[in-house]
């Protein structure tokens, strides 16, 4: 009897190995071919491009408005009615030219009493210096008599001051833009009278936030273009020192050429700053890419055909053509499959000839 058990022992042990050995078997053969299978399994190709270090002027494009350079609010300068108006709104008027007339208001009285003043005031001390010569007059007295004839001068100076007063005339070169007086109407001291522009420079006036100041100076160019379809070039003449008290951004002015005055004061305009140039490196909108951590950046591809991701902060926008910064001189960027691939993965870098490292 023992030996009869120890036989079916013997036979259930070996059906065990011959079954367990069909399981082992293929899959010492299905490693082996995973093995087989990851080392011939290709590289993943990218297109790869040559980053070049520019210098590159930058292109800041902001809004604003056209504003006339000179402006001036003509006021009245004495009292009395508007007895003549010379000029309409829109006319054209020069340095001195006569806009309005005041009424007399008893000016040139004024004038013709001061003169007889001091007519009588120098006859009196030419009278007076011919007797001190013949000793019949005091000499220290003379003083008094020149004072009071210099007074009498002053007082005709007045008085003929203030009837020019009553002439009211252009201060500057421009056109009237306004004129909110009429014929009869009485005017006071300080009273608005006309309101002149000077069309010729001009002014494109736009806002600049703090962050966008790096770069700008007075003295570069700009290129205006205007909602009516107009084009005007100047240079930034002003930015100013303190920022806006509600909007905290600075002032630029940029002045230009409207000697033909086609250009009215306070039209929209699209402005471009051209701004000192930096080192970037051009590249294709379509590379930009963002890491794990969704910073924006490109991958390059190093020495050893890895995948490595760098930063870049942007430097201009042309549309489908970026320039950036952070890129060192020489590096491969992938232009193309950038987006399928994670840093560390080496790769098959295949080189193109692109707008990235050619100018068209």
């Amino acid at each position: 009897m023992f030996w009869a058990r120890f036989a079916a022992l013997a036979v259930v042990v070996a059906a065990v190995l011959w079954v367990g050995s069909g399981y082992l078997r293929p899959q010492e053969v299905n490693k082996g071919s995973a093995r087989v299978n990851e080392v011939a399994k290709p590289l993943f190709k990218v297109v790869i491009a040559e980053g070049k270090i520019e210098r590159h002027s930058r292109r800041l494009s902001v809004t604003g408005r056209t504003q006339s350079d000179q402006r001036v609010m003509v006021s009245a300068r004495t009292n009395g009615l508007v007895t003549r108006l010379a000029v309409a709104r829109g006319a054209k008027v020069a340095v001195g030219d006569l806009i309005a007339e005041l009424s007399d208001e008893a000016r040139e009285a004024n004038v013709t009493q001061a003169r007889a003043r001091l007519s009588q005031r120098a006859a009196e001390l030419d009278a007076r210096e011919k007797l001190a010569k013949q000793g019949s007059y005091p000499v220290l007295n003379l003083e008094q008599l020149r004072a009071e004839k210099q007074s009498a001068e002053a007082s005709l100076a007045t008085a003929e001051a203030e009837l020019l007063r009553a002439n009211i005339l252009a201060p500057i070169t421009g056109v009237i833009n306004e004129l909110p007086v009429e014929i009869g109407q009485g005017l006071s001291l300080g009273s608005a009278v006309a309101e002149i522009i000077a069309p010729d420079p001009m002014l494109a006036v736009v806002e600049l936030a703090e962050r966008r100041l790096s770069g700008v100076r007075v003295g570069d160019k700009a290129e205006i273009r205007l909602v009516t379809g107009e084009t005007r070039t100047g240079e930034i003449r002003f930015i100013a020192r303190k920022p806006s008290g509600q909007t905290r951004t600075y002032r630029v002015d940029i002045v230009f050429s409207n000697a033909d005055g086609a250009i009215a004061d306070g039209i929209a305009a699209e402005v471009s700053l051209l701004l000192a140039p930096v080192d970037a490196t051009r590249i294709s909108r379509s590379a930009l890419t963002f890491s794990a951590e969704g910073v924006l950046g490109l991958r390059v591809v190093d020495e050893n055909d890895t995948v490595q991701f760098v930063p870049v902060s942007l430097v201009d926008d042309e549309g489908e053509i970026l320039w950036v910064s952070g890129v060192a001189a020489g590096a491969r960027i992938i232009i193309r499959g950038q987006d399928f691939i994670r840093e560390g993965v080496k790769v098959e870098p295949v080189r193109e000839v692109s707008a990235l490292s050619v100018r068209q």
